[in-house]
């Protein structure tokens, strides 16, 4: 074999031993029934239960906030996260959790939150803006 070949050979092996460690290390959206029937990591969608009590406390463990969060499909767990709370928690809109349950509790390594746009209240209706326009 020409020794260019050889090489081809090798960096198409390279190029598969990479794509399938790509892909074997990613983790997908689910729910938390899908979390409790899994062992890897997954992701999960929903929102903040307001009604229930958030617990972070800075001055007795500044590294563990837990709160309880009602995912897409309307099932409702109690999430712990082992770091501190972020900042505006309490006023995002949706909330995706990376993370693994463990016993009843789904245990999150990140949190990534949509908080509300502060341009929201500054939309303006196009038809509104049109008819002004057209009386001027």
């Amino acid at each position: 074999m020409k020794k260019t070949s050889i090489f081809g050979l090798v960096v198409i092996a390279i190029a598969i031993a990479v794509i399938i460690s790509v892909y074997s290390n990613s983790s997908t959206y689910g729910s938390f029934k899908d979390a409790q029937n899994t062992t890897s990591e997954l992701h999960v969608v929903g929102h903040l239960n307001k009604s229930k009590q958030l617990i972070y406390d800075a001055t007795k463990d500044a590294n563990y906030f837990s709160f309880y969060m009602k995912d897409n499909k309307g099932q409702e767990c109690k999430v712990v996260f082992i770091g501190s709370k972020p900042q505006d928690f309490e006023r995002s809109e949706q909330i995706v959790l990376t993370g693994q349950m463990k016993g009843s509790e789904f245990h999150a390594n990140h949190i990534l939150m949509k908080c509300p746009s502060k341009y929201k209240n500054d939309q303006v209706d196009i038809t509104e803006a049109k008819s002004k326009q057209a009386s001027i």
